[in-house]
């Protein structure tokens, strides 16, 4: 109202100024019930917008004491939101807090007061229980959530949750398959049922809840895509060694159908590999370890291209390993091989060469092995010493860790490969049991001699008998005589050359 009357004080300035910068006042006359006023243009321009502010002023304050009421039931509301907010924020502090008392004190006072928002309260009331250690008083929370649609989720999260607190897996299960049957459903219902079926070992089932879960936008398809991957494996783990044929094929299927899929997960590959091998097919099976190196070399998918052949000589299969280092040659692994490969090829110098490509590289018990055998082959058996020592007390590498004592890759068992399936599918990243539970890995350590064995004669790299204790040359003093030279001892001969029990075993 202030503002319409500063508008028409505006205008009937306006005119008036008008009216005078003209020098014609001008005429008005008025008519009216038998009455006649005669003034200037001005003065009847003044008396108009005069009349059209009280006429406004008075409708305004008409209206001002009709609509009172109406402020006064918003006024109340908005004190009845201020409290509520107030009651619901402290509440969900003592819940917080785990002050259970006093949150469902506050929960009792939310309901009466958020009347806007029931949903909050509700929940308030849920969380208060919990604090207060009521599975009863929870049940009956989450239960009431269950009918309002736009509570439904939240009801059955709860009452899954409550479920499994109290053992009974076969209610939380229920309630999580209600909530992934709706329209509008959440993750957590889908990796409820997802865990179900792995703990079971229903990896087939667990491939079509990610189909499903994938079709209704639950989980991206990067997740549902390394989730598939790790269910493929691991189906390919069970059928493996089943007695019919037909088993067996589905074994190689979804062995391959996963290293497609995820080339940078380890256990597909190395699956696909040793299937399509058993199968006759080398070369295929190189080409999908040559391709997982690129992504993420592992120690097991070089130990399968080593062994996709057995009938070639040392030299040839350490010119195959450079072929699949040079696919990533700048990673770690790729620089490990290349000192395996000049290990196997008997070339000494080359491998003391690539070694010095790990020299910024944590001491691990792999390393410290490697590097034992290259100074074995050098003809540094008190360097390989050094090193076996340092490797008795490194740490183990993560990745050697997921090959058994007889070498085989990812021998794992049900309760692993379900582990391995929801955390590869979540964060793409492996998890190694072996390490966890501590076992025993394939040796990284070389089957060396830490002392010296008796009798036992150590040759320098010329094959000639070195001296066992060098002399220094210290100059005498002048004051000093020399010592008497001992006497010449006699010429003995040099004996023949033959393997030491110090000797380094060949390259595996």
């Amino acid at each position: 109202m202030i503002r319409a009357g500063l508008v028409v004080f505006l205008v009937l300035a306006a005119a008036v100024a008008i009216l005078a910068l003209t020098g014609d006042p001008g005429r008005a006359s008025i008519v009216w019930l038998g009455w006649r006023a005669d003034m200037t243009a001005a003065a009847a321009v003044l008396i108009t917008g005069l009349g059209a502010l009280l006429a406004t002023v008075v409708w305004r304050t008409l209206i001002w004491i009709l609509e009172a009421p109406q402020r006064a039931e918003r006024a109340r509301a908005e004190s009845r939101r201020r409290q509520a907010n107030e009651v619901l924020t402290r509440g969900f502090l003592a819940v917080a807090a785990g002050d259970g008392s006093e949150a469902r004190r506050l929960a009792g006072k939310a309901v009466d007061l958020a009347v806007e928002t029931p949903g909050l309260a509700r929940v308030l009331a849920a969380q208060a229980a919990e604090a207060a250690g009521d599975p009863a008083a929870v049940h009956a929370a989450y239960t009431a959530m269950l009918g309002f649609p736009e509570m439904r989720l939240a009801g059955h999260k709860g009452l899954m949750q409550l479920a499994l607190a109290q053992g009974d897996r076969d209610a939380a299960l229920r309630h999580a398959e209600e909530a992934f049957g709706q329209a509008r459903t959440a993750r957590w219902a889908w990796r409820a049922l997802l865990e179900a079926k792995l703990e079971a070992g229903q990896w087939e089932p667990a491939l079509d809840l990610v189909k499903s879960a994938l079709d209704r936008r639950v989980v991206s398809p990067l997740v549902a895509e390394r989730a598939r991957a790790a269910l493929l494996a691991a189906t390919a783990a069970q059928l493996e060694h089943a007695p019919e044929p037909k088993a067996r094929a589905r074994a190689l299927d979804c062995a391959v159908e996963a290293a497609r899929l995820q080339p940078g997960f380890a256990p597909g590959v190395v699956m696909a590999a040793r299937l399509l091998a058993r199968d006759g097919k080398a070369q295929r099976a190189a080409a999908t370890l040559e391709q997982a190196w690129k992504v993420a070399p592992h120690p097991a998918l070089y130990l399968a291209y080593r062994d996709l052949r057995t009938d070639e000589t040392p030299k040839t299969r350490a010119a195959r390993l450079i072929e699949l280092a040079g696919q990533n040659p700048t990673h770690r692994e790729s620089r490990i091989l290349y000192v395996e490969q000049a290990l196997i090829a008997g070339d000494a110098p080359a491998a003391a060469e690539a070694a010095r490509a790990l020299d910024g590289e944590p001491v691990t018990a792999r390393i410290a092995g490697l590097m034992a055998r290259v100074a074995y082959a050098g003809a540094r058996p008190d360097d390989a010493r050094l090193w076996m020592a340092r490797g008795m007390s490194a740490p183990h590498e993560p990745d050697w860790s997921d090959l058994d004592p007889e070498g085989r890759a990812f021998a794992y068992h049900a309760s692993d490969w379900a582990r391995l399936v929801a955390t590869f599918a979540e964060t793409g990243e492996l998890i190694h049991p072996r390490l966890e539970r501590q076992e025993r890995s394939l040796s990284e350590l070389p089957e060396l001699p830490l002392s010296y064995a008796d009798g036992a004669a150590l040759l320098g790299a010329d094959a000639q008998e070195p001296l066992l204790y060098p002399i220094e040359e210290h100059p005498f003093a002048e004051d000093e005589p020399p010592a008497p030279e001992p006497p010449a001892a006699p010429q003995r001969r040099a004996p023949a050359r033959r393997r030491l029990a110090s000797a380094p075993r060949a390259a595996k």
